[in-house]
């Protein structure tokens, strides 16, 4: 079970976390997306015939098998994942190797906001799933290198909407270039197409 979920019902009152608190908390944790959104992200990455995907927030690597198994499927190209915690990009890379998808998959530790800045292709495919403070310096970032019709999956948008109104307002303004709406996966996650 993941560590401080005694916080949830918090969640539910509208009012944000405490994420300098409860975030430490989840280095050891793997988080990841549940298996309907991993089986949506492939298929969604599929569709579109991804080569490229950036994915903010690796953790324990689940997400990334699927992204992975995607660009496999589509002809190749390279999934580029970012964790912040040393200790899980190890594992999350210890993972891709099991399951033969290593060699499609370039981990970037660190802060995402540094580690993301030198993309340089364009992307096909973002997903959008890491600590939700930093979700939005994060899209800004990555979003402007999204090509026409490239899919974004932000995760946890419903279970920590108190948290995402920034992220949110942001994305579904005028501004971000995006058509998005919320569906009913795993709470809430937000499925965007660049216009």
């Amino acid at each position: 079970m993941l560590r401080g979920l005694d916080q949830l019902p918090r969640l539910l009152t509208g009012r944000g976390i405490s994420w300098e608190r409860f975030g430490p908390r989840l280095a050891e944790s793997a988080i990841c997306i549940d298996r309907s959104q991993g089986a949506l992200c492939y298929l969604l990455a599929r569709a579109i015939g991804a080569r490229t995907i950036v994915e903010f927030g690796t953790s324990f690597g689940i997400s990334t098998i699927w992204l992975a198994m995607a660009v496999r499927a589509n002809g190749g190209g390279r999934v580029i994942g970012t964790e912040l915690v040393s200790s899980k990009a190890a594992r999350a890379r210890e993972n891709l190797r099991a399951a033969g998808l290593d060699d499609l998959v370039e981990i970037r530790e660190g802060d995402a906001t540094e580690s993301l800045r030198d993309l340089d292709e364009s992307m096909d495919f973002f997903l959008n799933d890491g600590f939700p403070p930093a979700m939005l310096a994060v899209a800004r970032l990555v979003c402007p290198r999204m090509r026409k019709g490239a899919i974004l999956v932000s995760d946890n948008v419903g279970a920590f909407w108190a948290d995402h109104d920034d992220d949110l307002a942001w994305l579904r303004g005028p501004e971000s270039g995006f058509e998005t709406s919320l569906i009913a996966l795993n709470e809430g996650t937000e499925i965007s197409v660049k216009s």
